[in-house]
């Protein structure tokens, strides 16, 4: 899965990473057995090739596709509420899991469509806390940045 991730970043937000040795490691050895750590992990291969830090209070999930689109997972809005529970302030999801209603204490933000934008952004570019201007993938990532990484 991981190559494929790469692959589409490569493709689709033109970041090479093939002349790097990449290594995607979770914390006690849990095993992802579904899709919705795509986005996560191509946000953290983005901000350790820059060297930006993702926020500590973001949390971000989605299906990355073949085409580079960010695919809606089951149970959004459930993850989200859980995840505003765990102290989570910032969320980066695909369109169809925003929430119907706002979660309280957290400020989501629907990615459009294209997962390399997305997470480049996340990785690189400075976001107001309060700010909720994301019309794309792209903009919608800006929320992560932050001082502490999610890798």
């Amino acid at each position: 899965r991981i190559a494929m991730l790469i692959a589409v970043l490569h493709r689709h937000a033109g970041v090479a990473l093939h002349a790097h040795d990449v290594f995607v490691n979770v914390v006690g050895g849990v095993r992802l057995g579904e899709t919705s750590a795509d986005l996560p992990v191509v946000a953290a291969l983005l901000s350790s090739l820059e060297d930006r830090p993702l926020a500590q209070d973001l949390v971000a999930f989605g299906e990355v596709g073949l085409a580079g689109e960010i695919r809606p997972v089951p149970y959004g809005e459930e993850r989200l509420r859980e995840a505003a529970k765990h102290g989570f302030r910032r969320a980066v999801v695909a369109r169809a899991n925003a929430p119907r209603r706002p979660v309280e204490g957290m400020e989501v933000v629907a990615a459009a469509v294209d997962a390399g934008p997305c997470a480049r952004s996340v990785a690189s570019r400075e976001h107001a806390p309060n700010s909720a201007s994301a019309p794309s993938a792209a903009s919608a990532a800006a929320l992560g940045r932050g001082r502490e990484s999610l890798g």
